[in-house]
């Protein structure tokens, strides 16, 4: 064989591989970044679900305050639960949500108990409209939380594989934290009576 053809094979396989490895990375890029934006738009949707609810309390707390207006302690923890959940649903901290959520859950299952001794009040029309839609976004809220977990769980099997975790520092990728409900917290509150 002539030593340019030979040559000009080697250089020809050297620019495929060249062009195979840029593709390859492009590609491993590319599904790291998808599988990080996935996981933020999943936490995204944790905080509509916490605005949702802590929108939703203040109606319910006034219902309540008609019936049991000497029940102040229990109306300022609720204010100050709902305060903390709105300022977590702008943070990107997961353990910050997750603590918050877990403040409104116990201010919520005091209102409830306050509900329980006021018989006219949990017949209202509006008081049980108002329950229904906080056992909606309780489901909504657990639903959003799975999702978000499951986004994680891609996303942190492709930083801690191979051939992807070559590729995470290129694509600004880390591993995330899961959404775990503090100790105690793994019911959402009772809102029925």
């Amino acid at each position: 064989m002539n030593v340019a053809v030979v040559g000009g094979l080697l250089v020809g396989l050297v620019v495929l591989l060249l062009v195979l490895l840029v593709a390859f990375a492009a590609i491993a890029f590319n599904k790291l970044r998808r599988s990080d934006i996935a996981a933020q738009e999943a936490l995204g949707g944790i905080d509509v679900q916490l605005t949702r609810r802590a929108d939703l309390i203040p109606n319910l707390v006034e219902t309540v305050k008609g019936y049991a207006a000497h029940e102040k302690g229990v109306f300022e923890s609720v204010t100050a639960a709902r305060t903390h959940l709105q300022q977590a649903a702008g943070s990107s901290d997961v353990a910050e949500k997750a603590a918050a959520d877990a403040e409104m859950r116990q201010a919520l299952v005091r209102v409830n108990a306050v509900a329980e001794a006021y018989p006219d009040l949990k017949a209202s029309a509006n008081f049980q409209d108002l329950q229904q839609q906080l056992a909606d976004t309780e489901g909504q809220l657990s639903f959003a939380r799975q999702y978000y977990n499951d986004a994680v769980a891609t996303l942190n099997k492709l930083v801690a594989t191979v051939p992807w975790m070559f590729f995470t520092g290129m694509a600004g990728v880390r591993a995330r934290t899961f959404y775990e409900a503090p100790e105690g917290q793994e019911q959402a509150p009772q809102v029925r009576f």
